[in-house]
């Protein structure tokens, strides 16, 4: 986390200014949330939660927070969300959802922000269902940065694609690589 720790000052700088910032999680909740996942959250993205906020900043005011059925926007969790996406083993079904990646924000449409907590960069991928076609969920998953910190920097600078003023400039993100063999 020490590698990390210029970039979450500066993010917890920027995140006092939301009203939507949520206290940080516990280290108990931390854990807890990363048992139920199966899988621990990359280093950044922990260190976001238990020292920055529980979700309520970042692009648009709305990283989700960590855990928990209730919280004041009534939004779906992160944990509560991947669990929600990966179907049963057993399940006669279509539909699956890459391991280790976990939901962080949700940009409506039904597009969704994800860490691959199985990258050591923690990849920031774009959800985008209605790429999907005849069945194939690949073309659905779509790099939006290299890294978390990248992912950050781009949102600190006011850069990111979802900007009023770079919405227009037809960012274009190359499909992820890895999806189908993660599907």
């Amino acid at each position: 986390m020490d590698n990390f720790k210029q970039l979450v000052e500066r993010v917890a700088a920027k995140a006092a200014e939301s009203e939507r910032l949520r206290p940080p999680v516990s280290t108990e909740a931390l854990n807890e949330a990363e048992q139920r996942l199966g899988f621990p959250l990359h280093p950044l993205l922990a260190a976001l939660y238990s020292k920055v906020g529980n979700g309520g900043f970042g692009p648009m005011d709305a990283l989700l927070p960590l855990s928990g059925n209730s919280n004041p926007d009534d939004e779906e969790a992160a944990v509560e969300g991947y669990l929600g996406r990966v179907p049963a083993t057993d399940a006669d079904t279509w539909w699956s959802w890459p391991k280790g990646v976990l939901p962080i924000l949700d940009w409506g449409c039904a597009m969704v922000a994800c860490v691959d907590c199985r990258n050591d960069d923690g990849t920031v991928l774009l959800f985008e269902p209605n790429a999907i076609s005849e069945q194939d969920l690949s073309r659905a998953w779509f790099v939006d940065a290299g890294s978390l910190a990248e992912w950050l920097e781009t949102w600190l600078a006011g850069r990111g694609w979802y900007e009023e003023d770079v919405a227009d400039e037809g960012f274009d993100m190359a499909p992820w690589p890895e999806a189908s063999a993660r599907l």
